[in-house]
């Protein structure tokens, strides 16, 4: 089913969710029967609707394996009789049949103009990685990395504010065929929380593929005095894959937040979205 258009006779439903990647080979399904989130979704709402065909999902970001959401939307286009029958009730009927690390939150009829991708203002993630010599507290070691050198958090403030704005990220993300790495970022920064745990949280109007892991990899070297504060920056500026710069591992990673516009201003920020990006525009 189109996802500009919804089908007479279908409701447009926006579902609030969150899971722990731990155990998913990523978000979106996958030949060979590897078990992901869209899969597990799609399953249990095909039982608790009774139905014989699956209902398609469409997602604002698509986590790689081992990333977390906490934050996520998705939109499914339901058949009216459908929503009619179990919308009260999706929740928790979704909440008996889904594994126990993802989970649905929230299931309302979307406004005119809704697509969970593309009226996405911003995503907002956060990576999380610790650097005491004792190593990961073991009740956050797959949502904790531990970096075996001493960070300064400053140092990398410094450097994660160099990559504010619109530019091409070509050199931070692994390119894939038609689609641009133009993206903008919004705010970008790294504090330390008080139990020691470092938050590296970023926020644009989108993310190309792993491209939040690389520039994570970069800041982690300034961190810990492999590069200075300038190096993140010129490697964006140079415009190609640098051999130095590492993908750092998944499980640090989780999706917070997706913010959508007004409900007026949906439709517009759709097709602003589905535009091919240029530098500028």
């Amino acid at each position: 089913m189109s996802d500009e258009v919804v089908a007479d006779g279908f409701v447009r439903v926006r579902l609030d969710l969150s899971y722990d990647g731990t155990d998913f080979s990523g978000w979106a399904k996958q030949p060979g029967g590897r078990r992901t989130v869209q899969g597990e979704i799609e399953d249990a709402l095909r039982t608790v609707t009774r139905s014989p065909e699956t209902y398609e999902l469409t997602v604002a970001g698509r986590t790689d394996a081992g990333v977390h959401a906490r934050g996520q939307v998705a939109h499914v286009d339901l058949p009216g009789a459908v929503w009619a029958e179990h919308g009260e009730k999706l929740v928790k009927r979704l909440a008996g049949r889904l594994p126990r690390d993802v989970r649905v939150w929230r299931a309302s009829a979307a406004p005119d103009g809704f697509d969970a991708r593309f009226a996405a203002l911003w995503r907002r993630y956060v990576y999380r990685v610790t650097d005491r010599p004792g190593g990961v507290d073991p009740l956050l070691r797959n949502h904790v990395l531990w970096h075996d050198w001493e960070l300064d958090v400053a140092a990398m403030d410094v450097a994660a504010k160099s990559l504010v704005g619109e530019h091409d990220f070509a050199a931070y993300a692994k390119k894939r065929e038609g689609a641009t790495t133009i993206r903008e970022i919004l705010d970008f920064g790294v504090e330390r929380r008080g139990d020691g745990v470092i938050e590296i949280e970023v926020r644009a109007d989108a993310f190309c593929y792993n491209q939040v892991r690389s520039m994570v990899g970069a800041l982690l070297f300034v961190g810990d005095g492999h590069r200075d504060t300038a190096w993140p920056r010129k490697v964006l500026d140079a415009g190609v894959r640098d051999s130095a710069v590492h993908v750092v591992r998944p499980h640090g990673l989780t999706l917070e937040e997706v913010a959508y516009p007004a409900d007026e201003l949906l439709a517009a920020r759709q097709t602003q979205a589905r535009r091919v990006r240029v530098r500028g525009q």
